[in-house]
């Protein structure tokens, strides 16, 4: 197996979601084990950065893993309690969470395999593992040895109830601080920035993070991508929708999965990737993570 061009490092976890009346469902998940997958179905050589149990939960998001084509080398199994991410609404989705001590608490970056970061082209951080700690402050300290070496980060702060906690947004100013590639929601930026408008709320993160090109997201409206003063806008493709949970994801993983295969191509068809991999995933409940050929198709068939 080729070695990993791309990391997502923070959380795989099992969400549960809620069918109609009291039925659930367990879905293997987590944004950036997401992220990592959507990128290697796209045909990235990938990996998850992280840790799961090893009762059935983390069995299957290992399987999930292998079945995806990443690197499980970098995904470790720890005899720890499972984290589970709850969903009781789909459209839109809301979570929360259980994971007192569970295993992803205990990812070590001392045992990733050696010479790792050789072949890395972009390394990802978000979701909720950069909320807790003791996992946080060592997802901040991997981020800033990166960053020094050299390597490309992406970002995407994915906001949950659980980051409303006074230390989460200095990690967060930090981390968007170091990103060369961020991608922040509307709803982000309501939660980030309360009270401020959309607009400034924006302008407050690019000049946070003026380096970054940054992915916006909008629910069912325009995406837009933000590159130093240009501005790129792509409709969302009109499509099926079984439900959004992982469209975010899908849209971050394919916008990378694009800079990583087609680094020539136009900021405008990074973005217009990026949002027929999000209409891909919205049209499978859970969090789907699309292969090359269903992005392809999608993009043929609105291209007629």
């Amino acid at each position: 197996m080729p070695s990993p061009r791309f990391i997502a490092f923070g959380e795989a976890l099992t969400d549960f979601i809620r069918q109609e009346g009291q039925d659930w469902r367990a879905v293997p998940g987590g944004a950036c084990w997401n992220v990592a997958r959507v990128v290697a179905r796209l045909g990235v050589p990938s990996a998850s950065g992280g840790a799961v149990s090893q009762d059935v939960f983390g069995q299957q998001l290992l399987a999930e893993s292998l079945a995806a084509g990443l690197d499980i080398r970098f995904l470790q199994s720890r005899p720890y309690p499972p984290l589970l991410a709850m969903v009781p609404e789909r459209q839109p989705p809301a979570y929360f969470f259980i994971g007192e001590n569970s295993a992803d608490l205990h990812f070590d970056v001392d045992a990733l395999p050696a010479d790792w970061e050789q072949a890395l082209a972009i390394a990802h951080f978000g979701g909720i593992s950069l909320a807790r700690p003791p996992l946080a402050d060592r997802l901040l300290a991997l981020a800033h040895r990166l960053y020094r070496a050299g390597k490309p980060l992406s970002f995407d702060p994915n906001y949950r109830t659980i980051m409303a906690a006074p230390d989460y947004f200095p990690r967060f100013e930090a981390m968007a601080a170091m990103a060369r590639y961020i991608k922040v929601s509307d709803e982000d930026l309501a939660a980030l920035y309360p009270g401020l408008p959309q607009d400034a709320a924006m302008a407050r993160l690019r000049r946070l993070a003026p380096q970054a090109s940054i992915l916006y997201t909008q629910g069912a409206a325009d995406m837009c991508l933000y590159e130093q003063e240009a501005r790129f806008r792509q409709p969302v493709f009109r499509v099926a929708v079984a439900d959004t949970v992982g469209c975010g994801d899908a849209a971050m993983g394919g916008w990378l999965a694009s800079l990583l295969t087609r680094p020539e191509a136009e900021p405008g068809a990074h973005l217009r990737f990026a949002a027929a991999t999000a209409a891909c995933a919205a049209m499978r409940t859970g969090a789907y993570a699309p292969a090359a050929d269903d992005v392809a198709a999608l993009l043929r068939q609105d291209a007629r």
